[in-house]
């Protein structure tokens, strides 16, 4: 049974035992509200809750539990002399669920037979060629063991999807009777609502930390497996970036450092243009600014964190690199600047992107500053100017750092601009007006297409990610750092 219908029926049960459970307790109390202990809604949400979080909880252990299950019963069928060189047991069970999934849509497809799916008589020749007919094979690495791999773990799935069903759907209907058999006028209903409430909104502030986790282990994961068939010595020191998708990246120099440079040189230029723009934006709108122009100025200046960054990858590429070319190019003599991307272009189109995050952040920290600390500059004679510089700035500093810091962990992670603004280039130069990419375009590149993650040319793209996470993560961590450790407390 699908997983939109088994929810769906939990809802009509819990619905089914809201009505009844509301109407059980006013009869239990001879129909007068004083003799309940709660109102009668709360004995209708207990008979509820009951019902569904039970069985959802059940659900979501089944659908997390179940696939591990099933790929270390099926990694069984996969001797150690199926699994190629340059290859591991992992890249072979993506095969065989890929293929699982290939049966599933041919089946729906009538391509084959659901018999012929689950079973293993059906000749090799044969599955594999009404795969093809159907188009669910990407690549050639199917194999008879594949394929009576996959067979199992599709037949396991659909036994595993069946008790799932049967288990939720149970649990549902004792819990709907758990809750009418307290639907009693003694019963502290409201107790056991609130208390219940009270345990989801901690699931509610705990999914932040959960997908967080989930976000590393995956990253971890398809690294090891990665840096299993790539060495990392090479990965953190080889100064080429030169993936080939033949043999198996046999022929592949995967380096790191030309892509963190590229990084990192986009993400200075951008800064060095956003930081100026939006710490003096911010001293004019908090200092300067009448609260009239403030109120226009202040939404204007953060429209620009709501535009697609699509649209500022379009800009960079239809204006801002036709006119660094006409300036700085073979037009004008210099010659500095042989084509449209380059660090510039992404740099300067990047900054105007980060400016509202170094102005907004900026402008909330300076007013921040007590106006009582202005009134004693200005008693002891200090200009406005003086007082923003020598008093107002410094007790800022701390928030303002940590601001910069902030927008340069955006800026890291910045994937549009640098792929339609800087290019694909990945080299070591200091020149501003040349081609160069970054760590999160070459992830997008590596990840485009069919691919297989059996060679370390797609699983590359896992090892990019985790250096770009530990990087940003560290960029966080000291932000907060210096901003918990400088920061001044006002009353």
């Amino acid at each position: 049974m699908p997983v939109l219908w088994l929810v769906l029926i939990v809802a009509v049960i819990s619905a089914a035992g809201y009505v009844i459970g509301r109407t059980r307790a006013v009869q239990s109390a001879g129909g007068s509200l004083r003799k309940l202990h709660s109102l009668p809604s709360f004995y209708g949400a207990n008979t509820a809750m009951k019902a569904a979080v039970p069985a959802l909880l059940a659900m979501l252990v089944w659908l997390v539990a179940q696939p591990l299950y099933i790929n270390s019963a099926v990694t069984t069928l996969i001797p150690d002399g199926e699994i190629a060189d340059g290859s591991s047991r992992g890249l072979v069970m993506a095969e065989v669920r890929r293929t699982a999934r290939g049966l599933d849509n041919a089946v729906a497809g009538g391509f084959i037979t659901e018999e012929m799916a689950s079973s293993g008589r059906a000749e090799f020749s044969d599955m594999t060629r009404r795969l093809k007919e159907a188009g669910q094979v990407v690549t050639g690495n199917i194999t008879q063991t594949v394929l009576t791999a996959a067979q199992a773990y599709r037949s396991k799935a659909a036994t595993g999807q069946m008790m799932m069903s049967v288990v939720v759907i149970a649990l549902a209907l004792a819990g709907a009777f758990w809750g009418l058999r307290d639907a009693h006028a003694d019963f502290r209903a409201r107790n056991t609502v609130e208390r219940g409430i009270k345990a989801v909104l901690i699931a509610a502030a705990s999914i932040a930390i959960l997908t967080t986790i989930g976000i590393i282990l995956s990253l971890i994961f398809n690294t090891i497996e990665f840096f299993r068939l790539y060495p990392a010595s090479e990965f953190f020191t080889s100064l080429e970036w030169a993936p080939s998708f033949s043999g198996r990246g046999g022929a592949s120099s995967l380096g790191v450092l030309p892509l963190l440079w590229g990084t990192l040189y986009i993400s200075l230029v951008a800064l060095l243009v956003a930081v100026p723009i939006g710490l003096f934006s911010a001293v004019y709108l908090s200092e300067y600014a009448s609260s009239r122009v403030r109120s226009i100025a202040k939404p204007l200046l953060e429209v620009l964190a709501g535009i697609p960054t699509i649209v500022y990858g379009l800009f960079a590429l239809l204006t801002v690199g036709p006119l660094l070319l006409a300036v700085f190019g073979d037009s004008t003599g210099l010659g500095w600047m042989q084509g449209q991307r380059a660090v510039m272009t992404a740099g300067l189109v990047m900054g105007v992107m980060l400016i509202p995050f170094v102005s907004s952040l900026s402008d909330d920290i300076i007013n921040a500053v007590p106006q009582t600390m202005r009134d004693g500059s200005y008693g002891l004679g200090a200009t406005k100017s003086e007082t923003i510089k020598q008093v107002i700035l410094p007790a800022a500093l701390p928030g303002i750092v940590g601001a910069i810091l902030l927008a340069a962990s955006r800026a890291i992670g910045e994937t549009m601009i640098v792929v339609m603004g800087a290019g694909a280039a990945a080299r070591l130069s200091l020149n501003p007006f040349e081609a160069m990419t970054t760590v999160t375009a070459k992830i997008v590149s590596q990840l485009t297409g069919d691919s297989d993650f059996a060679s370390p040319e797609a699983l590359v793209a896992f090892a990019l990610g985790m250096t770009l996470f530990v990087l940003t993560l560290g960029l966080n961590v000291l932000a907060l750092y210096i901003v918990r450790k400088y920061r001044e407390q006002y009353e």
